[in-house]
């Protein structure tokens, strides 16, 4: 039955074909020139929804799109990171150490650490070796360190006076004060994923448990403000920037949740999973990416809500500039960056990402021009 319906030509299915391949076509005859560089990677394969969006709108044109995406791979990226698109600075980590990467292209090795995150307005960075917790200049020169067993997720918040970091030893959620003083313990039994600091409210801290639940409390107070029912296990919390969302990122799917835990909205996939998801800085926006098939969808659920791009292999990150304009995506099956302007506009890519941080980067952060 299924080969006899395929066989079925659709009454103006082939004039469809016609139209969209020739809109297609004639769209990417007038972008830009660039330098052709045969890909030596099979299956890269990239398409910005821009070019596409009157190829979908019937079945025939979104046959056409398949067929694109098959034909048009990323030619012409640049091979090295020479600048970054507007302001900014990136912190990146991989397995050589964090570097901190400024807007003209110029990295820094900070250190051999496993992991980094910035201070609020990136005055600093903060550190995790393996029994180490490490407060660090942006140029590398330690402020002070703090001894403890295995530590990991550091989580800098605060205001410019009044900062404290909270960050994992084991199992155990402690925080310290940003001068290094006052070291204690939070909670115990806390899940494996970075704790956030809620904005505007510099003493609330939240975090997810081991058995899937999430709570606010208050370190003024040492009382809990919320708590949720359990669920699957947590891989990435974020609040928006005026705190009043809060993204979960868990079991493949994304939980918006309001200031009080409760549940506002959420992203499902039909078929797929969520493998990385991030609030737009100054919006509620969300640019995430959908894992199906082989291929990763990244999107943004935004006004309008629209796909900015499908490539090959799994993509599991994603950072936006500090001002919301560009996303970063970063591509380990090209070995490349990819940089995709909010709006339309042309697309920009990196080549070689492996060989310029000693290893393709597990973690990539953008903040603040300092």
């Amino acid at each position: 039955m299924r080969k006899e319906l395929e066989r079925i030509e659709i009454p103006g299915g082939h004039e469809a074909r016609e139209r969209a391949w020739s809109l297609v076509e004639r769209a990417f005859g007038e972008r830009e020139p660039q330098p052709h560089r045969r890909s030596r990677r099979p299956g890269l394969v990239l398409v910005a929804a821009a070019a596409l969006v009157a190829a979908v709108a019937s079945p025939a044109g979104r046959s056409v799109v398949d067929t694109v995406r098959e034909r048009v791979g990323v030619d012409g990226a640049d091979p090295a990171l020479f600048t970054l698109p507007g302001d900014g600075r990136l912190l990146v980590t991989s397995s050589a150490g964090s570097w901190l990467t400024q807007p003209d292209g110029s990295k820094r090795l900070l250190g051999a650490y496993r992991e980094a995150a910035w201070s609020p307005f990136g005055a600093y960075v903060v550190a995790a070796r393996t029994n180490e917790l490490v407060a660090l200049e942006p140029d590398g020169t330690v402020r002070w360190t703090l001894g403890r067993p295995p530590v990991s997720r550091p989580s800098w918040g605060g205001t410019r006076t009044d900062t404290r970091i909270a960050y994992l030893s084991g199992t155990t959620l402690r925080v310290v004060a940003g001068d290094g003083s006052g070291d204690r313990v939070v909670a115990t039994s806390a899940a494996p994923v970075a704790p956030v600091w809620l904005p505007r409210a510099p003493h609330a801290l939240t975090f997810a448990t081991q058995d899937g639940r999430l709570i606010t409390v208050s370190l003024q107070t040492g009382r809990e403000l919320w708590r949720s029912a359990r669920g699957d296990r947590v891989e990435r919390l974020q609040w928006s920037t005026d705190g009043r969302r809060l993204l979960v990122l868990r079991g493949g799917n994304v939980e918006i949740r309001d200031r009080t835990g409760s549940l506002f909205t959420g992203i499902r996939p039909p078929n797929g999973r969520v493998s990385a998801a991030t609030f737009r800085p100054g919006s509620h926006a969300v640019a995430y990416v959908t894992l199906l098939g082989g291929r990763s969808r990244v999107s943004l659920l935004d006004e309008p809500s629209r796909t900015l791009l499908t490539v090959a292999g799994r993509v599991t990150q994603l950072a936006w500039s500090p001002d919301g304009s560009t996303i970063l995506v970063p591509w380990p099956q090209a070995d490349q960056w990819l940089f995709i302007p909010r709006r339309i506009g042309k697309l920009r890519a990196v080549d070689g990402i492996s060989a310029q941080f000693g290893g393709f980067p597990r973690a990539v952060s953008w903040c603040c021009a300092g």
